[in-house]
């Protein structure tokens, strides 16, 4: 299983399902070495099948860091925190995550739109 990491240590990633708030977006950003690239993004596609079919799914988005980096980045927005909770808790999605590697560390993140 890829191993869990926090961006703000005052704000662990599931402290962060106390607040009942929406819509949302999960930025999770992913280390992956390079020789598992292909085998993180072949179960990160199932993955995302499965959260696409997930009631509070609104889309989803991967990007590659550039330059040679290993750096992976997921942009999912979704209805509410509880939807997402939903998802990661479902028993299906756990069984996928613990198939990744662990030396792929995730760094997830939930944010919220605040007026620019």
């Amino acid at each position: 299983m890829a191993t869990l990491q926090s961006l703000d240590p005052n704000t662990p990633m599931f402290a962060q399902f106390k607040e009942k708030t929406g819509p949302i977006v999960l930025a999770n950003t992913f280390f992956v070495p390079e020789e598992r690239t292909e085998s993180f993004l072949a179960l990160f596609r199932r993955q995302a099948e499965f959260m696409k079919a997930q009631p509070g799914f609104v889309s989803l988005q991967m990007h590659k860091g550039t330059a040679g980096s290993r750096l992976l980045m997921n942009v999912a927005i979704w209805e509410s925190t509880e939807a997402l909770a939903k998802a990661l808790g479902n028993p299906e999605f756990q069984r996928m995550a613990a198939e990744f590697s662990d030396d792929v560390v995730s760094y997830p993140h939930i944010f919220r739109q605040i007026d620019a």
